[in-house]
């Protein structure tokens, strides 16, 4: 099939998602040149509708090591469908592109481990120029052809700098360090926000940009935006939603001379969405701690080394026991499916399995005595998502009903530090993991606040207070009692 008359066929083709999907992609398939499915354990049509007893699968096609596929009809939600492939693709064994097309678009979304994510837009009347050819050929010859020149950390590194010269300039000039980081706090978290869309697109950005040549009417502007993330509300005509969490509640604006000024839009032009949090901080300590000479990053300790303390601690004895759960739940399960006498039963014990171990999950407490920035936290809590988002997926395969929202979340974590700019860092540490990893597995944020309080991210000393009140880690963010387990770890210095 040529690129014409493919496109000539699908051009406001009224075939609808269901008959088009698998004929659209077979005529792709046929256009480039390339094998069609025909393989259930590489290569294949709805991955996972056997193992679910669904007509749907994970994906529409799968293609292991290459790309998660689903398909929409006409004018459909691609957004949705994007959703839907990134909530499944642990079961996909995390290929590194999601695709996602309703014929009129087809859009490639990269989804390497340690990249930030990119995406490529083909419209259907393009798909015959030769780099969309090459594009979609790639898909099924060479995905790597698509992975992003710089990592996460490249980009995270350089945001950092930026934030660090900033913090040196004002340091300079006799602000406080405690003042300054808060000030730069808020900034970073709003660039965040602006560039995963929780706040209007570019909305920071254009108050620095628009107010760039007045340090005063700058000040008063974003001291105003902090007002209206603080409790939800109105700024410059658009609707700002309701952060709280305590980050926003005391508002200090730095007033800022040209050349930090400068240096701020140039930061808020950057891409943040893809941020690494536990790299965070690192951001401020050597504009902040006039003693501190180190490069940036000096003192960080890499993901890769805290999971090795992560893993025993928390990761593996987790795991063991949703193995064991597992292997209870197939023969129950298989009895509910074989029917029968006392199949009701045996379905609702299978369940029950499954959501003890979710709630078990949901009431485990992990305990750093010496936070610092909050590495080992958000670690952790990454690490409790991991896990929970697999029960689900099992949950799913083994045939229960999986849990459509993850419940492990800030309350899981408990921090001590002693210095107050590091524990609100390790505040905002945990809000940017938590937030990043929902969007990325196909989860909505939590909303209204969307900042959970923090406040058992304590700023106080350890060896003194916590033998003094073990009381505050009974109760989760809503006063709800709670009687987890508690593993105690610290990142190592």
């Amino acid at each position: 099939m040529t690129p014409a008359a493919f496109i000539a066929k699908w051009k406001d083709n009224p075939l609808s998602e269901r008959a088009g999907s698998q004929a659209f992609f077979l005529d792709l398939c046929n256009m480039l040149g390339v094998p069609t499915p025909s393989d259930p354990d590489n290569y294949c049509f709805e991955r996972g509708a056997t193992r679910t007893g669904a007509g749907h699968g994970w994906a529409d096609v799968w293609m292991r090591g290459h790309f998660g596929w689903e398909n929409k009809g006409p004018g459909g939600d691609l957004a949705g469908a994007l959703r839907q492939l990134m909530t499944y693709a642990l079961a996909l064994d995390n290929p590194p592109l999601l695709v996602v097309s309703n014929r009129e678009l087809t859009e490639i979304h990269t989804h390497f481990t340690g990249t930030p994510s990119e995406t490529h837009t083909i419209r259907l009347e393009d798909v015959g120029t030769p780099e969309n050819q090459q594009k979609l050929r790639w898909l099924f010859t060479d995905p790597e052809r698509f992975r992003p020149g710089r990592t996460v950390l490249d980009i995270t590194a350089d945001a950092a700098g930026r934030f660090a010269d900033i913090a040196k300039s004002m340091t300079a000039r006799g602000h406080e360090p405690q003042k300054i980081a808060h000030f730069l706090i808020q900034c970073l978290f709003c660039m965040f926000a602006e560039d995963i869309g929780l706040l209007p697109r570019k909305m920071f950005e254009r108050v620095i940009d628009k107010r760039q040549g007045d340090a005063r009417k700058l000040a008063v502007s974003v001291a105003e935006l902090f007002a209206a993330m603080r409790s939800g509300g109105d700024f410059l005509l658009e609707d700002i939603a309701y952060f709280n969490g305590g980050l926003f509640e005391h508002i200090d604006v730095v007033e800022m001379i040209p050349e930090e000024i400068d240096a701020l839009l140039k930061a808020s032009k950057m891409d943040w969405s893809s941020i690494e949090p536990s790299i965070l901080g690192t951001l401020f300590e050597r504009g902040l701690d006039p003693k501190v000479r180190a490069p940036l990053g000096a003192n960080y300790t890499d993901p890769g080394t805290i999971m090795k303390l992560v893993g025993p601690v928390v990761v593996e004895p987790l795991e063991r026991e949703w193995d064991s759960a597992k292997a209870k739940i197939g023969p129950l399960v298989a009895k509910y499916q074989a029917g029968g006498r006392g199949s009701q039963t045996a379905g609702q014990e299978a369940q029950a399995l499954f959501l003890g171990h979710l709630e078990r999950l949901r009431n485990f407490r992990v305990l750093d005595p010496a936070c610092g920035s909050g590495n080992f936290l958000y670690l952790s809590l990454r690490a409790l998502k991991d896990l929970e988002h697999r029960a689900n997926l099992d949950a799913e395969a083994l045939g229960l009903h999986r849990q459509l929202t993850i419940e492990t979340c800030p309350d899981n974590v408990l921090g001590l530090e002693i210095n107050a700019y590091a524990a609100e860092l390790a505040r905002v540490t945990v809000w940017i993991g938590e937030i990043q990893w929902m969007l990325k597995h196909g989860y909505d944020c939590r909303r209204n606040p969307i900042l959970a309080r923090l406040d058992h991210i304590e700023n106080r000393d350890a060896l003194i207070n916590f033998v003094q009140s073990t009381d505050w880690d009974d109760t989760d963010a809503d006063g709800n009692a709670i009687h987890g387990e508690m593993s105690i770890a610290s990142e190592a210095p």
